[in-house]
């Protein structure tokens, strides 16, 4: 393993905080997470057009540029390091990969080059709260998360004109403004139940008739609720389903492995979210050493006490400690080996979640309003550990996964 960056890998770390740094402070995010959409459509547009970040792991084939997920993980660390509001996560990092993987030649076509253009955003909707299961991150994703055919989740029925889907998910990143979903829906009944992947398409072109006079309701029986989330900076979508047309990703084969695919995208995504997470962990870091060497209490500066260096130091080994984790989980996934992206995330969310609260605290009173950006670092910790955690079940589940234990004794 080489340790070092590539000056084409330390170009986009360069250029991307360049660009965040002019475009995207504290107030341009609390701007950006109350429009419609959820985050600054212009600063999309200049991510996906003039850097590429959505077709940055695409093959150059779909309009991509062709880079792996280090590349990727590289772009979200800076990108967390603002808390930047964008499609990114749920388009390039969990719905794009499906696509690759699962799609026909035919799917892929049409769609890959449109999302790599930043024209087309994707989410990826499973049933109730189910992502880190799905995934492949919290437990083993081969169970019946996705309905099992029982009432509830969401149900796939087949057609003489293809497929209509039933159900509900909730917690859908950027579910209400994309142009695209991926649903996750159980086929086949008791006799032959299996999870399968299928594309609801051109929402956003239906929403815009349903305002001119249909029933209002989206895609056809496709309602789609944003909801209101802990951390604003990450838009969350209930979609409720009704007789809708969907149509099946990948050929109709029996042998398509979509829980596979599923925990193989879990994996990078996990990576990508575990340097997103030291990105925004170091930079909250970063603004609290600034404010301790300026806040003064009898008569000198907080950071010059023992006790607040101690407690920054700490935090200082913790965050870095997490950053080798999230880039070792990256290049790992860009070389093939797996199971490594849930570990390295419970490290990065860790790091994030004691490092936001310590610069609460030492934030003083300024540090508990909301006006001040301490906040919106804790509540990205705090989102974070709701969505894609807790810590303890994502180690857990490592652990499990790679045999660490056996009849109560290290296994050999």
């Amino acid at each position: 393993m080489d340790a070092t960056f590539t000056a084409e890998q330390e170009e986009i770390r360069r250029t991307l905080r360049e660009l965040l740094l002019k475009r995207c402070g504290p107030e341009e995010v609390r701007t950006a997470v109350q429009s419609e959409g959820g985050y600054d459509s212009a600063l999309w547009e200049t991510l996906a057009q003039q850097l590429g970040l959505p077709g940055l792991a695409f093959p150059e084939a779909y309009g991509g540029v062709g880079c792996s997920v280090t590349e990727l993980a590289l772009a979200s660390e800076e990108l967390g390091r603002s808390l930047a509001p964008s499609p990114l996560l749920a388009t390039a990092v969990l719905s794009a990969p499906l696509l690759l993987a699962l799609g026909s030649e035919r799917q892929r076509a049409a769609l890959l080059p449109r999302i790599s253009s930043g024209e087309l955003t994707a989410a990826l909707a499973v049933p109730g709260a189910s992502l880190t299961t799905a995934l492949g991150l919290t437990g083993d994703n081969r169970g019946d998360w996705a309905g099992g055919g029982r009432a509830g989740g969401v149900q796939a029925r087949r057609t003489d004109g293809g497929w209509r889907l039933y159900g509900q998910a909730d917690q859908v990143l950027d579910g209400h403004s994309a142009g695209l979903l991926i649903v996750a829906a159980h086929a086949g009944g008791f006799a032959r139940s299996r999870t399968l992947l299928f594309l609801v398409q051109d929402l956003v072109q239906d929403l815009v008739r349903d305002s001119l006079g249909r029933d209002g309701s989206g895609s056809a029986g496709a309602t789609r609720v944003r909801l209101t989330s802990l951390d604003e900076t990450r838009s969350q979508a209930r979609i409720q389903l009704r007789d809708v047309e969907a149509e099946l990703l990948g050929e109709e084969d029996e042998s398509s492995d979509v829980t596979g695919a599923l925990a193989s995208v879990g994996d990078s995504a996990a990576a990508v979210l575990a340097a997103e997470a030291v990105g925004a962990a170091d930079r909250v870091l970063e603004r609290t050493v600034e404010y301790v060497k300026q806040r003064e209490q009898f008569g000198r500066a907080i950071g010059s006490f023992q006790a607040v260096k101690h407690r920054l130091a700490d935090l200082y080994v913790q965050v870095q400690a997490a950053r080798s984790a999230a880039y070792y989980a990256a290049w790992a996934t860009a070389v093939g080996e797996e199971r490594v992206g849930g570990l390295a995330l419970a490290q990065a969310l860790e790091a994030l979640r004691i490092t936001a609260s310590e610069a609460v605290q030492l934030h003083g009173g300024i540090g508990f309003t909301w006006e001040h950006e301490a906040h919106l670092y804790f509540k990205r910790a705090a989102g974070d550990e709701l969505l894609f955690g807790p810590v303890h079940r994502l180690r857990e589940h490592a652990a499990d996964a790679a045999r660490l234990f056996g009849g109560g004794e290290v296994a050999v």
